[in-house]
């Protein structure tokens, strides 16, 4: 899970990178200027010895030729030790590229590694020490109000995540998606789906089954038409997309006879176990094995 959840988020802040400023600002207390264009940059860096560097995400807010400010985005689930002497690299080499502020994100699911990655990071350059901006655990509320999703997206996204056994906080989740059933919600909830646990996926799907609007037309894709034989259709059809979700993260092209097969596949518990191979394999022709259908 902790690679699925790596991969899941690193592709929303990809396609959605307002969310990172959202949180930089809002949460983490980031002077930001506003009204600026933000896109993805390339991560491709390098330091002196023309080592090759490769940040999760790099952001630039302003003109993308002439940036005002570069973000340097890192997912981190496990320790900080080897991944702490990079950082500083990360931001010499992107502030060396565009010749603007840099700051650094580390979006930390675990407490403990939240509190390392917080820590102020010295180098051999006397005057340089970096301390990395932390989105952990102690960042991360307990959301239980549906209205939050639509004020914060990827603190929502994180907190059923993390807290997601509890059913308040799944409630609430799924509640959001509800209100907004033409709009981004579903669409996140797809996010918040993949990067969950098997025990929070299968709390949101008992919930999801027993109270979407059955009119609405996000309900009627995934759920048909509130019958059972429909309702299965449509858990079937969000595993297959959460597999397809996973192996895009990761980087694959997954060709149109894998994708073909994942969609066709009917049998959610072979689904379920194909979501967690999907993070694991080496390529998406992989997925299958000699496991039949």
């Amino acid at each position: 899970m902790p690679a699925i959840l790596h991969d899941t988020l690193a592709k929303l802040l990809r396609e959605h990178p307002e969310l990172a400023i959202d949180v930089l600002r809002n949460r983490l207390g980031v002077d930001i200027p506003r009204g600026l264009s933000v896109q993805v940059a390339p991560v491709e860096l390098n330091d002196r010895p023309s080592r090759p560097l490769h940040p999760d995400l790099v952001l630039t807010v302003g003109p993308r030729q002439n940036p005002v400010l570069a973000i340097i985005i890192e997912v981190q689930n496990g320790p900080m030790s080897e991944k702490r002497a990079m950082l500083p690299r990360y931001a010499a080499a992107l502030w060396l590229r565009l010749d603007c502020p840099v700051i650094v994100l580390v979006i930390c699911p675990d407490a403990a590694v939240a509190a390392e990655a917080a820590e102020p990071i010295p180098t051999t350059l006397a005057t340089y020490t970096l301390t990395p901006e932390v989105l952990g655990p102690r960042e991360i509320p307990v959301i239980t109000d549906a209205t939050e999703m639509k004020v914060n997206p990827l603190l929502s996204l994180m907190s059923v995540a993390l807290y997601g056994r509890n059913r308040s906080v799944a409630q609430a989740f799924v509640e959001a998606a509800q209100t907004k059933a033409d709009g981004d919600i579903p669409y996140y909830y797809e996010y918040g789906y993949c990067m969950s646990s098997s025990e929070i996926r299968n709390l949101l799907e008992e919930i999801m089954a027993t109270t979407w609007p059955v009119y609405s037309p996000y309900a009627k894709k995934h759920y048909g038409e509130g019958r059972e034989d429909g309702r299965a259709e449509g858990l079937a059809e969000g595993e297959a997309k959460a597999v397809l979700t996973v192996l895009e993260a990761r980087g694959f092209a997954v060709t149109e006879a894998v994708r073909a097969r994942v969609l066709d596949c009917t049998d959610v518990a072979l689904l379920e176990e194909l979501v967690r191979r999907s993070a694991t394999v080496t390529t998406p022709e992989d997925l299958f094995g000699d496991k039949p259908e």
